[in-house]
């Protein structure tokens, strides 16, 4: 330029790129559309499935005891003779109920630790993540097991011990993320003008990290639904009357031995379908994100 500074040219996109960036949108649609789908269709299963079978989880069908699928029972019945596709959906239900929350707890504790830290002095900083990597190197499936034999388990008690024990990854990607922006002129802007450290979060930082959040929070739910099946498992999720689907599983298991496969592949595919449907969600969420800032 004739004042002697350099300006980018402006380049147009190739027609390669182009038709690359079309071949690839279909995709991130057609992942996130599947996603929603298999959500959709878990969510109906476990909340209006119930109400629209009718039929009573815990009635005892003596003349029917582990009797295969039928008409009368589409999945079969177990042990005791209880309608095993009526325990599939309540079982949908007890492990939503427990996940879903547990998610949220996880999601906002890791966000706001990210969040101070990331906008706190150094000293604060340096101390929030010396912290963060000790609770990180805790196996986290040996303290939920530690912690579910100690505490009294209940639907509160078991989204409190999920969600507390969940977040320190979503925490470093947040303070890596703060630390990212914190430098950049609109919150610098924001300083100058007064700004305290609620609205610089609340009004800049998490609108610029919205997509990575969102698309992380998917994750975390299929993170809670895997670790509440894990511990009902173990005997230490949800506890009897109601059950989970890693608990029908288990109870399953116990009776592989007598081949009643219908307790045992039900329950394991919901598991699969759930967090296949949280990961094509959180991958289509991704997709769709990066085509945008392309």
């Amino acid at each position: 330029m004739l004042d002697g500074t350099v300006t980018p040219a402006l380049t147009r996109r190739s027609p390669t790129a182009y038709l690359a960036r079309l071949l690839r949108l279909p995709r991130a649609h057609g992942t996130l559309t599947t996603g929603l789908l298999l959500a959709a269709a878990i969510l109906l299963l476990s909340g209006l499935g119930p109400v629209l079978y009718g039929r009573d989880p815990f009635a005892l069908h003596t003349a029917h005891v582990l009797a295969g699928p039928s008409w009368q029972f589409p999945f079969g019945t177990d042990d005791l003779g209880r309608n095993a596709f009526a325990r599939l959906m309540v079982a949908g239900r007890s492990t939503l109920y427990v996940a879903i929350p547990a998610a949220c707890v996880a999601f906002v504790v890791g966000t706001f630790y990210g969040l101070v830290s990331g906008l706190g002095p150094r000293l604060l900083d340096q101390a929030m993540m010396r912290l963060l990597d000790a609770v990180l190197a805790l196996p986290g499936l040996v303290v939920l097991i530690f912690f579910g034999a100690i505490v009294p388990l209940n639907n509160t008690s078991l989204i409190a011990l999920l969600g507390l024990i969940s977040w320190p990854p979503l925490a470093r990607l947040v303070r890596n993320e703060t630390l990212a922006q914190r430098e950049r002129d609109f919150v610098l802007a924001a300083r100058q003008l007064g700004a305290g450290f609620i609205h610089i979060a609340t009004t800049h930082l998490l609108r610029v990290m919205a997509p990575i959040l969102v698309v992380n929070f998917t994750f975390l739910i299929g993170d809670m639904i895997f670790a509440l099946s894990a511990l009902s498992f173990l005997g230490l999720g949800v506890q009897p009357p109601h059950t989970s689907w890693g608990g029908l599983l288990q109870q399953g298991l116990e009776l592989v031995a007598l081949n009643a496969w219908w307790l045992i592949a039900p329950p394991g595919l919901m598991i699969f379908a759930a967090m296949l449907a949280t990961s094509l969600i959180g991958q289509g969420l991704l997709a769709r994100s990066g085509l945008a800032l392309r």
